[in-house]
């Protein structure tokens, strides 16, 4: 049985951690994916007969980890996309930016848009076609080196959204490989908290997980998050 460190599981979903460099579901290269993986789980636990149901209700980039809930039933999976839609369905990281940050709080307003041959989106002007309306809230927590960590929420969810937005701002993501600067550490980011009402028992449910980063072991820090 595969790996998983699943957060909670009943017979309409499952909330598992995705862990930083797999795919949330399968791509060209073939390598391991978190949907396969689940659908692998539930399989084996289950002791299902042939295919298993797993609905793919959000993504995240293949370098970030984070909490993601998977729906185990069609019926659920419609239910939690509307949430999408409806902005019921939240979604809240912890980042850590390269520089020092001079707003403690602001809300970030951009046009995005995504090239579909080479699967890279950058920023545009408000005109642009295809360009697609991205805002996010962030809060500054506290202060690791020369770097800041924020916590952010999406108001949209756009391709790279957090990535590009801060990077416009002047502000890569500290280890993003591809907007920011060169190095070799992993990208310093994390959806470290996921709430949205349960498909079924209408239930708000909050799910909370933090990366074990070298930036977050002050506790003042942990504190507000």
């Amino acid at each position: 049985m595969n790996k998983l460190n699943v957060l909670y599981e009943d017979n309409h979903l499952i909330v598992v951690e995705k862990k930083p460099n797999v795919l949330s579901q399968s791509d060209v290269t073939g390598d391991m994916d978190l949907l396969t993986m689940v659908k692998s789980y539930v399989k084996e636990k289950y002791d299902k007969p042939g295919n298993v149901y797993i609905g793919l209700v959000h993504r995240l980039d293949r370098p970030v980890g984070g909490v993601m809930v998977f729906a185990r039933t069609s019926k659920a999976a419609k239910r939690l996309n509307e949430q999408i839609k409806n902005h019921e369905f939240n979604k809240t990281y912890v980042a850590v930016l390269d520089g020092i940050l001079k707003k403690e709080k602001d809300e970030l307003v951009n046009y995005l848009y995504k090239d579909s041959k080479t699967g890279i989106s950058k920023v545009v002007d408000k005109g642009f076609t295809g360009g697609k309306l991205s805002k996010l809230n962030y809060e500054v927590i506290g202060y690791y080196k020369n770097n800041t960590i924020v916590k952010v929420n999406l108001i949209t969810g756009r391709h790279h959204q957090i990535r590009l937005q801060f990077k416009a701002l002047g502000y890569p993501l500290y280890g993003d490989q591809l907007y920011g600067k060169e190095n070799n550490e992993q990208i310093r980011l994390y959806a470290y908290l996921l709430a949205f009402n349960h498909p079924v028992t209408k239930e708000r449910l909050c799910f909370k997980l933090l990366p074990k980063w070298e930036e977050l072991k002050d506790e003042t820090i942990i504190h507000r998050l």
